[in-house]
């Protein structure tokens, strides 16, 4: 008999990954590899019905109001005009961005459901100092503090079991293998527009006549807080443009289930 192989890190992580999967697969009863397939062959708006049809009141949206956000904003809003929309902020976002969401907020209408750290960005610093210039152990628990935590809280406290976001694949190499639909930290996490181009976002945009974040035009092709994104320049890719070039996600859109 073959001697039992030892259980590692990695495998340990893989099984648990599996059973979060199962338990949410089984809540719903959902196959979301599946239905991930069969959702890579419907529109935005088909995909956005269906996650309404099967989560009935229990869905929202959340946005980062970045440099494209108004499309999803706007096609979902179409749909079910008082979706919840969760923006966790910060403290740290650019002013152009404040403005930005007022701007849409007014213009849709918006359901807007804020959630921070109960910790004042002042005191954070008091506390710990700038995490963001403190290696990427510093970043991770900045990111954690300031948009994990409170983003798991606002879906606990508004009883959400699946969220729309306006991720694209072409967006970054950590979201090149994205499927429409995942597993996330026991939730459903849903992407309409996970493979749109540019071209297709901009086209959506010029014809509903909705506007690019203000910064897009200074060369910020992704936009999160003020101390750690910058403008894509020449010899850059746009992953670089985030967190000093250290890591492109924050943190809210990783930990999935599966990929495709």
């Amino acid at each position: 008999m073959p001697a039992a192989q030892p259980t590692t890190v990695a495998t340990k992580k893989a099984s648990a990954k599996s059973a979060s999967l199962q338990a949410v697969e089984e809540k719903h009863g959902l196959d979301l590899q599946s239905e991930a397939k069969r959702l890579e062959g419907l529109s935005p708006q088909e995909r956005i019905q269906w996650g309404l049809d099967h989560f009935e009141g229990k869905i929202a949206m959340s946005s980062s109001f970045g440099a494209q956000s108004a499309v999803s904003l706007h096609m979902i809003t179409q749909l079910w005009a008082d979706i919840p929309v969760v923006l966790v902020d910060t403290g740290y976002l650019f002013p152009e961005t404040y403005q930005f969401i007022d701007e849409l907020a007014e213009r849709l209408s918006l359901n807007l459901e804020i959630y921070r750290n109960p910790i004042s960005p002042a005191w954070q610093e008091a506390r710990h100092g700038q995490l963001w210039d403190q290696g990427l152990e510093g970043i991770e628990r900045y990111n954690t503090m300031n948009k994990v935590e409170p983003m798991q809280r606002a879906l606990e406290e508004l009883e959400i079991d699946a969220m729309f976001n306006g991720l694209r694949r072409q967006q970054s190499s950590t979201r090149g293998s994205m499927p429409i639909v995942v597993s996330q930290r026991g939730r459903i996490k849903i992407h309409p527009i996970a493979d749109w181009t540019d071209q297709d976002v901009g086209m959506y945009l010029n014809e509903h006549g909705l506007p690019y974040h203000p910064l897009w035009e200074e060369g910020y092709v992704s936009l999160g807080d003020w101390h750690t994104s910058k403008k894509l320049t020449d010899g850059m890719t746009a992953e670089e443009t985030r967190f000093h070039g250290l890591k492109r996600e924050c943190g809210l859109n990783e930990d999935v289930d599966f990929q495709i």
